[in-house]
C-alpha cells in the first residue's frame, strides 16, 4: 500500500490510524500548495481530486476520503480496537462521530483557513465553529476519548482537526482564527492522544513535535 499525505493536513488522522495498526505502507509527501509529489510529479496525475489522504492498495485502486480510509485499515487489523465490528451499534457511534467531524469540524474550518477567499463569512463560521467544539468538550467530560475507554479512529480524526485551532498545547503548521484555549476537556483529551507512542511517531515524521 502507499499513503499519499501532507504535514498536519486531515491526512495526519489515517497515518495515525496507520501507525497504530502496524500495517505496512509506503508513505509518499505531497506538497499540498504546489500539488506536487515529493519525486517531483503532479499529484494530480495520480488524484484527480488533488487533496490527501489517498490510499493506493496493492492492486492498483485508489481510496479517498479519510473516515473512509481509516475504518478500512482498522479492519484489517479487528484485533487494534481502532473500530468497532460491522453491525454493531458501537460502530453505528463511531460512524456517527466521523460524520460529525466531517461536516461539522473538518468542513467549519474551511472558512478559516481561507479567510481572505471567504470575508464576511468568517464571522458567521467562526462561532459556529467554536459552539461545536464546546459541544465536543462536554461529550468529553468524564471519557478518556470520544467512545469512552477505547482510542478508536475518530480520535485520530479529531485529533488532527484540533491541530488546526489556536492553543498554546496545539502543534501544528495550520492555525485557524478559533481559540480552544478555555475547552478544558478537550485539552486532556488533545495530551492524553499526544501522549500516544504511535501519535508520537507521526509527529516525529511530520516534523511537529517540537
Amino acid at each position: 500500500m502507499k499513503l499519499y499525505y501532507s504535514p498536519g493536513s486531515c491526512s495526519q488522522a489515517v497515518h495515525i490510524v496507520l501507525r497504530e495498526t502496524g500495517l505496512d505502507a509506503e508513505l509518499i509527501r505531497v506538497d499540498p500548495r504546489k500539488h506536487l509529489i515529493e519525486d517531483g510529479r503532479d499529484f494530480y496525475d495520480v488524484a484527480a481530486l488533488g487533496y490527501v489522504p489517498l490510499l493506493e492498495l496493492d492492486d492498483g485502486s485508489l481510496m479517498h476520503e479519510g473516515p473512509v480510509i481509516a475504518q478500512y485499515l482498522a479492519d484489517q487489523r479487528p484485533g487494534s480496537g481502532l473500530a468497532p465490528a460491522n453491525g454493531t451499534m458501537a460502530r453505528y457511534r463511531l460512524q456517527e462521530w466521523l460524520n460529525f467531524l466531517s461536516s461539522e469540524i473538518h468542513k467549519g474550518f474551511i472558512p478559516l483557513l481561507y479567510a481572505a477567499a471567504a470575508g464576511k463569512y468568517v464571522d458567521t463560521a467562526r462561532p459556529k465553529l467554536k459552539s461545536r467544539f464546546e459541544w465536543i468538550d462536554r461529550q468529553l467530560s468524564g471519557k478518556r476519548y470520544l467512545i469512552g475507554e477505547a482510542f478508536t479512529v475518530a480520535d485520530a480524526y479529531l485529533f488532527a482537526l484540533t491541530g488546526w485551532g489556536k492553543a498554546a498545547w496545539i502543534k501544528s503548521v495550520y492555525h485557524a482564527d478559533i481559540d480552544l484555549t478555555s475547552l478544558d476537556n478537550l485539552r486532556a483529551w488533545y495530551d492524553r492522544v499526544r501522549a500516544r507512542p504511535h501519535v508520537q511517531q507521526v509527529l516525529a515524521a511530520e516534523g511537529l513535535n517540537g
